[in-house]
């Protein structure tokens, strides 16, 4: 499959990268009619999350927000939707803990965005969403999948707590399915997730943008008004509060990334061995 390119809007449009002074740009983002596309574009490291990329990804959001965006599209490049953290960086920390707890709580102030946006937010996964990744395609409102994609969370083989916004999936999974989820590191099939309710199309992977577009225009046809109404009376019906339940999730993993279990699980990782927890 080509490499999914949501950027490419009809119409004109406003395209700009959201790099800084002092880094590439990890996100691009394009504005036409009404739709604001925000695109991971670092395709070749399959889209990680570490504090420069979350940070771009959080200027995207609040950019789409600042345009009055009704439809926000969240996709990437590349056969990646997002590996999840940049378990590199975690290794390469001097305070592990400290960057830990930074880069949760930059993440969750951009799954706090996404929920609470007014605009309807569509996540396009086209390959693995891994780790962050999978609550972060699930923080929107519609997630449309290739049948290519999968889903997992991977967090406890690294000696790590769930994070991310994991914990607002038993909402939709139930319970027993997330903690399956989170204890044994399953992988599940976008088929499996619309079965489960999560996503919400799933059509082979050549129909994906086809699939993209015709769902994003009936969306910016409709009424925003009460689109935005709908979900925050939907959204308020099963997490009133999610920014607890997110800051709940970034103090248990730092602690856990200072411990002795969370240590090794990352080093292993890094060398492409075995951990050894409880030692």
């Amino acid at each position: 499959m080509a490499p999914h390119d949501p950027s490419a809007a009809v119409g004109p449009s406003r395209d700009t990268d959201t790099d800084t002074d002092t880094g590439p740009s990890h996100v691009r983002y394009a504005f036409a009619d009404g739709v604001a596309r925000i695109t991971l574009v670092d395709a070749d490291r399959g889209n990680p999350v570490h504090l420069d990329s979350v940070d771009q990804l959080f200027t995207a959001v609040r950019r789409a927000a600042a345009d009055d965006a009704r439809v926000v599209v969240l996709a990437s490049t590349g056969r990646f939707f997002c590996v999840g953290g940049d378990v590199a960086a975690f290794a390469g920390a001097e305070d592990l803990p400290g960057y830990v707890d930074e880069l949760a709580d930059r993440l969750h102030r951009v799954v706090s965005e996404l929920v609470r946006s007014e605009a309807v937010v569509v996540s396009v996964v086209q390959g693995a969403a891994a780790g962050a990744g999978f609550p972060l395609a699930a923080a929107a409102d519609l997630v449309l999948a290739a049948d290519t994609a999968t889903f997992s969370l991977g967090y406890t083989r690294l000696g790590l707590s769930v994070d991310g916004g994991t914990s607002m999936l038993t909402h939709t999974l139930g319970l027993h399915r997330v903690l399956r989820l989170a204890l044994l590191n399953d992988r599940l099939t976008a088929a499996e997730l619309l079965d489960a309710g999560l996503v919400a199309r799933v059509v082979p992977a050549a129909e994906l943008d086809a699939c993209v577009e015709g769902v994003v225009a009936t969306l910016a046809a409709g009424s925003a008004p009460a689109y935005a109404a709908s979900k925050r009376l939907l959204r308020g019906a099963v997490e009133e509060h999610p920014e607890a339940r997110l800051r709940a999730e970034a103090l248990a993993i730092r602690e856990l990334a200072g411990g002795a279990d969370g240590r090794e699980g990352v080093a292993a990782f890094v060398a492409k061995r075995t951990p050894t927890f409880g030692a």
